[in-house]
């Protein structure tokens, strides 16, 4: 099994599943589009890339909470799924409208969607980030809040914006995106996102001087680190990458990475490599 750590009472596993490739999130269109990914991705094969994970060890899921994830979540769980379920806010909906439709699920936290909260700090909108974590603590779930800038990571902590925890993405994707909305709301895809690697380390640090639990995510770049690599180069590369973040990140954090099963069974070949790593 993954090893895991203690996150508010539940047991976690240090390699969590994350839903973007669910949701057609394509950061490598030359290769597979966000198109095809959502029509590869039909709610059975949502669900069976979760029984994958979790056959794999893996016994969280990070979920966004748009309806068709939160209904392929209860398709999962009819059919006896196990994993714990972790929400990201989908930013398309009214944060009080979408609670309601996650808390059916019974999830073990939910954090404020990365990009939302980057645009919010943008607009200098602090006191409405602060407001949206303490509507998700009052629902008595553990509230996170996420973003992809080291320095906002340092600031949420330093200023108590009142997290529980964080989700901190690698790359800083407001170099490009800087003043707009998410995705979900402006429709524009992520083709347009190039990861610069020097952005890790600055995360990397951050995460470090945090105390509180972090999920770490695109550890892989949205899969940009295996460009140009032939099939069988791309273990060692996912193995690198993986060793490199468990190795810069704190024992108490975890980290999450999405998979596209089309071709190949990633979800247990990065499982594989995390065994390895962690023992």
């Amino acid at each position: 099994m993954i090893p895991t750590v203690d996150f508010y009472g539940h047991k976690i596993s240090r390699l969590i599943l994350g839903s973007n490739p669910f949701t057609g999130h394509s950061y490598i269109e030359s290769l597979h589009t966000g198109e095809e990914m959502m029509d590869y991705y039909t709610a059975e094969n949502c669900v069976q890339t979760m029984f994958e994970a979790q056959m794999s060890g893996v016994n969280t899921y990070m979920a966004s909470a748009d309806p068709f994830i939160i209904r392929v979540i209860r398709q999962y769980k009819n059919q006896g799924g196990k994993m714990n379920v972790m929400f990201q806010t989908y930013p398309a909906m009214d944060l009080k409208v979408n609670l309601r439709l996650m808390l059916k699920c019974e999830p073990v936290a939910i954090y404020h969607q990365g990009t939302s909260t980057d645009f919010l700090n943008e607009q200098g909108q602090i006191d409405t980030i602060r407001k949206n974590i303490q509507i998700i603590k009052d629902t008595g779930v553990v509230a996170g809040l996420g973003t992809h800038v080291p320095d906002t990571l340092l600031r949420a902590e330093e200023e108590q914006w009142g997290a529980e925890f964080y989700s901190a993405c690698l790359y800083n994707s407001r170099k490009q995106n800087r003043g707009e909305q998410s995705g979900f709301i402006t429709g524009k895809t992520k083709a347009h996102l190039v990861f610069y690697p020097n952005d890790r380390f600055l995360m990397f640090d951050a995460i470090k001087k945090v105390q509180k639990p972090v999920i770490a995510f695109k550890t892989f770049a949205g899969g940009q680190v295996f460009l140009g690599k032939n099939q069988d180069e791309i273990p060692s590369v996912a193995e690198q990458y993986l060793r490199e973040t468990y190795e810069n990140i704190k024992e108490s954090d975890m980290i999450m990475i999405g998979v596209y099963q089309k071709e190949k069974n990633e979800m247990k070949e990065n499982a594989d490599i995390v065994k390895k790593i962690l023992g």
